[in-house]
């Protein structure tokens, strides 16, 4: 029987099946929102609070007022929420410069993800990167689960290790995400063995996926793009930096400058989509999550290999789907992109993007460029060639989405 004509009994059997883990998806997102609506309550959020700043943006109080309700969401004693961090990339610029000198040393757990590596400089030769400006490199692998090895990282540590970056999702790695329970027993064992050391913690794709944030389990600084998770969809751009007072003080030097760190910078017309867009932000994330769960198993019923599985713990909203050839990528993505609401028409190509080391293809239809809360599936044109999707407003677009995308496999393989 063609694919076409077994489909929709088979996705009706799939909804079934992930009914139970939905319920779950949704008592998450309930505690999220209420800690939400707990920090807008907590902080008297007015109109006003909307109104936004020109120039330097001195005394803007919706601004200051939008750090506190993030700090308080994330549990940290300050955050940055700013229009002026570009990506989830330089909010981690931010943070590593800002705690990093010459003579210290900086250890990730694991490989960074792609456009980290010249930052760090372990990847060609940029100008201004952190080993070029005499910070050490240490990266200490992941264990064969994909998890981090706690007693490798411990015996990599010394009294000149400065900061340990910590990376939340999988990224471009074919490894589950890390959950929050794993990340506060390895903050814990770090801190007690070497309390002078900072870590820094990548949330990008993490937020609200979990009923607790890096901030609550001991993580000195947490970074991430409101063009993912906490924007809710609404935000047009910026970053965040939330953590411990001093840590935050010190990306906001690097964003600004010493001596104005976060007293200034203009938000102009874009407070209340940032707003909003947290308050939204816990609805999305369930909805991205459901729809990751769904590709999952339906997938996985056509014989894929994905990761996590459909009933796996998530701690992210990636969904890794094993294709196999660059052709069979590339016919993914051209089916999530005709699914799109924007550049439905557009053709998706590997190309070189500003920070990798491979030519990357990305469908992404979305209202706000590269926002990857909404549908988006991407992939490094490199082995396994995995597709990663990710993202969608609601389930039911993930959904016309990855029907979309099964439809040019099934095409791929009868021209073949």
């Amino acid at each position: 029987m063609a694919m076409k004509n077994r489909l929709p009994a088979l996705v009706d059997e799939v909804e079934r099946e992930i009914a139970e883990v939905y319920r779950r998806i949704e008592a998450v997102a309930l505690a999220n929102h209420r800690k939400v609506l707990d920090a807008f309550h907590a902080y008297r959020v007015s109109e006003f609070h909307f109104r936004g700043s020109t120039g330097y943006g001195y005394g803007d109080a919706g601004r200051e007022v939008l750090d506190r309700v993030f700090a308080r969401v994330f549990g940290t004693e300050l955050a940055l929420v700013r229009v002026q961090i570009v990506s989830g990339t330089h909010a981690l610029a931010l943070a590593l410069f800002g705690l990093c000198r010459p003579g210290d040393e900086l250890v990730a757990v694991g490989k960074p993800y792609d456009t980290l590596e010249q930052v760090i400089g372990i990847r060609g030769r940029v100008p201004g990167s952190l080993t070029g400006l005499g910070v050490k490199y240490r990266q200490v692998a992941l264990g064969a689960d994909g998890k981090p090895d706690p007693a490798a990282l411990l015996a990599a540590l010394g009294p000149k290790t400065r900061v340990v970056l910590v990376q939340r999702s999988g990224g471009y790695a074919w490894r589950p995400a890390l959950d929050l329970e794993t990340m506060a027993r390895l903050i814990g064992l770090v801190k007690a063995r070497f309390p002078h050391v900072r870590v820094v913690v990548d949330n990008c794709y993490g937020e609200f996926t979990e009923t607790r944030e890096p901030g609550e389990v001991g993580a000195d600084l947490v970074c991430g793009s409101l063009i993912k998770n906490p924007g809710g969809g609404l935000a047009p751009t910026g970053g965040y930096v939330a953590g411990c007072a001093e840590c935050v003080e010190l990306a906001a030097a690097r964003l600004t400058a010493p001596g104005l760190g976060r007293e200034v910078g203009a938000t102009l017309n874009s407070l209340r989509l940032l707003y909003q867009g947290l308050y939204l932000a816990p609805h999305f994330v369930a909805e991205a999550l459901k729809g990751a769960v769904f590709a999952a198993r339906l997938l996985e019923r056509l014989g894929y290999q994905v990761l996590p599985g459909y009933a796996d713990r998530r701690s992210d909203i990636i969904q890794a789907v094993r294709l196999g050839t660059p052709e069979r990528v590339l016919a993914f993505c051209r089916g999530i992109q005709k699914a799109s609401p924007v550049d439905a028409h557009a053709y998706p190509e590997p190309v070189p993007l500003p920070g990798y080391g491979d030519g990357v293809v990305m469908a992404a239809g979305t209202f706000v460029q590269g926002a990857s809360l909404e549908l988006t599936a991407d992939a490094p044109m490199r082995n396994p060639f995995a597709v990663f999707l990710q993202g969608g407003l609601s389930r039911e677009y993930v959904k016309l989405g990855v029907l979309s995308a099964i439809r040019e496999l099934e095409e791929l393989d009868r021209d073949k």
